[in-house]
């Protein structure tokens, strides 16, 4: 055919101004070119839309896009066009456009004009554009992001496994599918629903060596961190990802009032308002984007210089798609990620109410995560293992673990252990599982499978938890296990861990990080820190003691005792600055504030203190759109566990909602709601124990007052105690 022909390297320079090819790149378009199905399975910024940009320009006709973002489609239809003279070489067709701006897509396209054109997945099955496109000669079928084919992917969408019915319906032509992330049981998955098991496969390496991997403790002062962290990387571009849409606005928030630009990016913003954040982050308007890990971005900027996972991914598919985003260019890329167990459960609790069988996989995905954050050893090498690929470097320079190794221990007993026990219990459980067998614990299940009279239960007592799953999961990195990820993760004796068994060698192993449990997530969150000035503490305690005598309240009504740790930590000396710590709103500064400022003033004059004024983290005012909504509502008197209703909201989130407001100062009356549903006498049972006690620690009360009352009552009342006593 033609086709071979064709000097490639002198087309590629003709439109795109590039003088080589990169990796797989040329040997992918030919295969396009001849004709045949492609399978690309190449990592973020290794080139994988040249693999389809390039072939439609050469060949006759329309190239079909399918891809997943709307923020994507518009990204490379702009880039496109750069290449060209003609605007018309490339349109994308989705829920944006107007009627009119599609009529002008249909002209372009049927004048020949238009080479490649974008569609989501939803657009390519409405009845109207499948009619349009059979009238249409296609080049060939880009599915772009094929891994939302599989439910084992990171990102699976329904709409993605429809589209082989689709081309089928509109007519044949040759399927190339790219992504940047599958594990080889995704691949299979995209393969099979596509119908191109025969298609040619160019996988790329895994491997990037720009990028620096980090995971770090998450505690109360990451914001801190991270504005920190920014600073010291003057204008550079970023990005962080959070869980949710609300932590997203919050943080946005706090880097703003703390000098940085950044802004908000989810898929709860107005599209006007997110295309511009988005275009301002391109052109550099503004320096760092705070985006949902939900929303991908779709964003092709190559020189973005970190990535912070503010939490920590469903999925190492996610991980090493967002992480992918830094260095694109080859430069510098740091990824840091705050990780806690607690994000995890939070994880977990969202999957409830889905399919058993999608919260089995969802689970399985989130133990890959926890592995990886937990594992002392190369990040790189566990990364590429996940991804079926072998890493052989002992040490990768490049990640916090290859730069602060742990000390190695002999394992060789402790894998013989492991490997017995999966091979007694024919290879049919999890790691989780064989832990408990090892460890002797005579569980509900252990016991259903008569797995307490086998000869290894108990056989590994005098080791923790912790040592056995590093010995698990370096075992698996050895390859003397294998899991299965996408068969629930049952560990399964590799040839090598059989000949191990047999002949045992030196295994060495070095311990996983330990993660110590973030503080509680109480509305007097943060403040805190081993920079506490304990002099200063303890003066404000006292002067705390003497406002409380003199108004007749219990002294944390004043101030709880991590507000006061914050004062003795960032030393504030005007209202105005202490309306920055935790836990004290305008109207608690207002009230308390001026002689706690005037000690700390003093105590800083006469010690010559110099206040960390760099260091001080500025937030936000803390009524946020949800809380002044709370309060307006309260305001009306609408029940609280509609509120919680309306907001979508679980009831407990409700009460953090609240308490973090009436800590801050405010006042709140929810004594129509709590008259409606609680006893006079348990009322005031509660209401007397906090005017006694020392403490409004919530499990102090609970203990003191016995199981007739609920948490939910005690921290009703606590709400209505402190908003009337102190506020």
């Amino acid at each position: 055919m033609a086709e071979k022909t064709i000097n490639l390297t002198a087309q590629l320079k003709k439109y795109f101004g590039f003088d080589t090819f990169k990796g797989n790149q040329e040997a992918i378009i030919r295969n396009l070119l001849a004709g045949n199905d492609t399978f690309v399975l190449m990592p973020t910024g290794g080139g994988k839309s040249l693999c389809y940009q390039l072939p439609a320009l050469l060949l006759q006709g329309t190239g079909i896009v399918i891809s997943p973002l709307i923020a994507l489609m518009k990204n490379q239809v702009d880039a496109m066009r750069t290449f060209s003279e003609e605007d018309g070489i490339a349109h994308f067709i989705n829920s944006s456009l107007n009627k009119g701006a599609i009529e002008q897509v249909r002209a372009d396209i049927l004048s020949g004009k238009t080479k490649l054109l974008y569609v989501a997945p939803e657009s390519l099955t409405k009845e109207e554009n499948i009619e349009f496109l059979r009238t249409v000669k296609i080049s060939f079928y880009a599915v772009d992001e094929a891994h939302c084919i599989s439910e084992w992917g990171h990102d699976f969408r329904p709409e993605y496994r429809r589209i082989r019915p689709i081309i089928n319906e509109i007519g044949k032509a040759p399927v190339i599918a790219l992504t940047a992330t599958a594990t080889p049981k995704v691949q299979h998955d995209i393969q099979k629903n596509l119908g191109m098991s025969d298609a040619q496969v160019f996988k790329s390496s895994f491997n990037r060596p720009n990028l620096y991997y980090e995971v770090r403790s998450k505690t109360s002062n990451i914001d801190k961190e991270i504005i920190k962290y920014i600073k010291n990387r003057n204008d550079k571009s970023g990005i962080i990802y959070c869980l949710s849409r609300k932590k997203v606005e919050e943080l946005a928030e706090i880097l703003q009032a703390n000098g940085i630009n950044a802004r908000p990016y989810h898929a709860g913003i107005d599209s006007k308002d997110r295309t511009k954040n988005q275009d301002d982050f391109l052109m550099e308007r503004i320096d760092v984007i705070v985006a949902t890990i939900a929303f991908g971005m779709g964003i092709d900027k190559p020189d973005v210089r970190f990535v912070i996972h503010y939490d920590i991914p469903k999925s190492l598919e996610g991980y090493y798609q967002e992480t992918g985003r830094a260095g694109r260019d080859g430069g510098e890329g740091q990824c840091i990620t705050f990780y806690t167990n607690k994000d995890l459960q939070k994880l977990e609790k969202f999957m409830q109410g889905k399919p058993i069988a999608e919260q089995e996989i969802g689970k399985q995905l989130l133990v890959e995560t926890a592995a990886y954050a937990e594992s002392s050893v190369c990040r790189r090498k566990t990364l590429l293992h996940y991804f079926g690929e072998e890493y052989a470097e002992e040490n990768c320079g490049n990640c916090d673990n290859c730069l602060n190794p742990k000390k190695q221990v002999e394992a060789q007993e402790l894998l013989s252990t492991v490997i017995e026990a999966i091979l007694a219990v024919n290879e049919n459980f999890k790691a989780d599982y064989i832990i408990d067998i090892i460890q002797g614990r005579e569980t509900s299940a252990v016991q259903a499978h008569l797995h307490d009279d086998l000869e290894v239960f108990g056989s590994g007592m005098g080791e923790d938890d912790k040592t056995w799953n590093a010995v698990i999961r370096q075992a698996l990195i050895a390859g003397y296990l294998e899991k299965e990820v996408e068969n629930y993760g049952l560990l399964k004796v590799t040839p090598a861990g059989h000949e191990f068994l047999q002949h045992p060698a030196s295994f060495k192993i070095t311990e996983d990080n330990d993660f110590e449990e973030s503080e509680d997530d109480t509305p007097m969150r943060g403040g805190a820190s081993c920079a506490v000035d304990p002099a200063l503490f303890s003066m404000l305690k006292d002067l705390r003691k003497k406002v409380s005598k003199k108004l007749s309240v219990p002294p944390y009504v004043v101030f709880q005792d991590p507000s006061l740790e914050a004062m003795a930590t960032v030393y504030p000396i005007t209202l105005e600055e202490l309306q920055n710590i935790p836990g004290v709103g305008k109207g608690k500064a207002t009230r308390y504030g001026r002689e706690f400022c005037e000690l700390i003033k003093r105590h800083c004059e006469e010690n010559e203190i110099e206040r960390p004024e760099d260091l001080r983290v500025r937030t936000v005012a803390n009524k946020s759109k949800m809380k002044v909504s709370i309060i307006q509502a309260i305001d009306r008197k609408v029940a609280l566990d509609d509120i919680a209703l309306s907001k979508g909201i679980e009831f407990g989130e409700l009460l953090d909602e609240i308490e973090a407001i009436v800590y801050s100062g405010t006042k709140l009356n929810i004594d129509y709601f709590i008259d409606e549903i609680m006893d006079e006498d348990h009322l005031q049972d509660i209401y007397d124990y906090f005017k006694e006690s020392t403490t409004d620690k919530i499990e102090d009360a609970l203990d003191e007052l016995g199981d007739d009352f609920t948490e939910e009552e005690v921290r009703m009342v606590r709400i209505k105690f402190i908003s009337e006593m102190a506020n």
